[in-house]
């Protein structure tokens, strides 16, 4: 029983870190197309609204930034990626739907 309250106490750990923790995220864009105006404001938003306070939020324009684009092996844009909290995880194309882009950044949030 005691190994089962050790991994019940760590998760809860890890859980209550998770909505400490600043998220650090980073959107990649391609200039100031119609289609990179709108991911940086859907991501602007979705931060605003579920981060409240606990971002980090770097937008890079390959164009202007191609050694980061070469470094996170940019192939399409927009792509946000979360740097943190650990795991790393990435999100191609389309970011209108706020719970998909949540949970595939593994983004936990309080409802």
């Amino acid at each position: 029983m005691d190994k089962r309250a050790s991994i019940t106490q760590r998760y809860e750990k890890w859980f209550q870190r998770s909505y400490t923790q600043p998220y650090v995220l980073r959107l990649f864009i391609a200039g100031m197309t119609l289609r990179s105006t709108e991911a940086v404001a859907r991501v602007k938003s979705l931060c605003a609204e579920h981060l409240q306070g606990r971002f980090e939020l770097e937008i890079i324009d390959i164009y202007q930034q191609p050694g980061l684009a070469k470094e996170y092996q940019v192939l399409a844009v927009p792509m946000l990626v979360k740097i943190s909290p650990a795991p790393a995880r990435c999100l191609v194309g389309d970011l209108s739907d706020v719970d998909k882009v949540l949970r595939s950044l593994d983004i936990h949030i309080r409802r």
